[in-house]
């Protein structure tokens, strides 16, 4: 894959810490790869604390604390606070399965700065269907009503495909009701698990576009007293978004053993080499490692990518969704209607079955 040639890469503002794999919940829309690091592959605690000071002098302004469950470590309190000592808005997304009230009062004493909850649904029997765990509707109410009452900012994403996405405004109503300042309508990215269960999750085009009318509507209803984030869902849109703010541009992760990707499903993409924070420095990796080097910029761009003037908006798609759909990580994505390929993404909006789930375990 050929490089930009870039000597001067900007800064990343934004770190997502996957601190564990671990997870109570199965939800067939899991984003994390099919092949999940092991418990006793994650990294420490103090290495975590180096990986966040190396983040705030390269310029990383926040950090999202994420898992699987972050709160499957029992270090967790110690990582949140090594997070605020390194300068960094620290951010908890949690299922809000497997927190306590006590041990999110410590999270709020050792710093923490926001928590982000998910919701499979605002109907408890399909929620906790979803996400393959009985009573998770439950517990996760109870966290969203501590993370309130402990003052601290509450957002609810609400993962949004066919078994729900004609509920969305139920869910806002719900994430109004649990407090919340912002509510995500986050659609269903068609990575690792959630690819493995495209067919059972995707929406048909008349339920996205209802969506996509109501939640304007929800918008001018609520203005004022919650901020409502929502895009059209990619196999629907005319163009693709810029993947994550454009490849190795704002933002990296870090997998539960060490290894720095450019965005979360970029393991996906074969040929590319992922270092670690394990033999080298975040600097090091974010100016220098070939997997961020290898989709910067626009020199790597095809036809009809190479002269559009959109190139430096959306920078040709998600490069893993590219793969995923065409076996070319470097073709436009073919979710844009300028794509040679978009009769793909087309024909499967129309595979649709309602077999079980595939639930992701560990």
């Amino acid at each position: 894959m050929a490089e930009t040639g870039s000597t001067t890469p900007p800064r990343p503002l934004g770190l997502l810490a996957e601190l564990t794999h671990r997870c109570p919940l199965g939800c067939p829309y899991c984003s994390n790869p099919l092949a999940l690091d092991t418990r006793d592959g994650e990294l420490a605690a103090a290495t975590w604390a180096r990986v966040f000071r190396e983040a705030s002098v390269l310029g990383v302004l926040q950090v999202h604390l994420s898992g699987g469950e972050p709160g499957a470590r029992r270090d967790l309190v110690e990582i949140a606070a090594s997070a605020h000592a390194a300068g960094l808005y620290t951010n908890l997304i949690t299922s809000g399965v497997g927190l306590t009230a006590r041990r999110l009062t410590e999270l709020v004493q050792a710093g923490l700065d926001h928590v982000q909850v998910s919701i499979q649904d605002s109907a408890p029997s399909s929620a906790d269907h979803i996400a393959g765990y009985e009573g998770a509707f439950t517990r996760k109410h109870e966290l969203a009503s501590e993370v309130v009452r402990l003052g601290l900012p509450l957002t609810v994403n609400a993962v949004i495909h066919r078994a729900n996405i004609d509920r969305v405004g139920d869910m806002v109503d719900l994430a109004l009701a649990l407090g919340a300042s912002r509510v995500e309508i986050a659609h269903v990215q068609y990575y690792g698990w959630a690819l493995k269960n495209r067919a059972a999750l995707i929406p048909t085009r008349e339920q996205v576009d209802r969506a996509v009318t109501l939640v304007d509507e929800l918008r001018a209803r609520h203005h004022g007293r919650i901020v409502i984030d929502a895009v059209v869902p990619d196999y629907y849109a005319r163009y693709p978004k810029p993947c994550v703010g454009g490849w190795g541009r704002r933002s990296f992760n870090v997998t539960p053993s060490g290894k720095v990707l450019p965005c979360h499903a970029a393991e996906s993409i074969p040929g590319l080499v992922f270092w670690s924070v394990r033999q080298h420095t975040l600097a090091e990796i974010w100016q220098e490692s070939p997997a961020f080097n290898a989709f910067r910029g626009t020199a790597w761009m095809k036809e009809p990518c190479a002269s559009c003037p959109r190139r430096d908006q959306d920078f040709g798609g998600c490069r893993c969704q590219a793969f995923a759909l065409t076996g070319d990580a470097a073709a436009t994505d073919p979710v844009c209607h300028l794509s040679p390929n978009r009769a793909q993404v087309t024909a499967l909006t129309a595979v649709q079955d309602d077999a079980p789930y595939f639930y992701r375990r560990m």
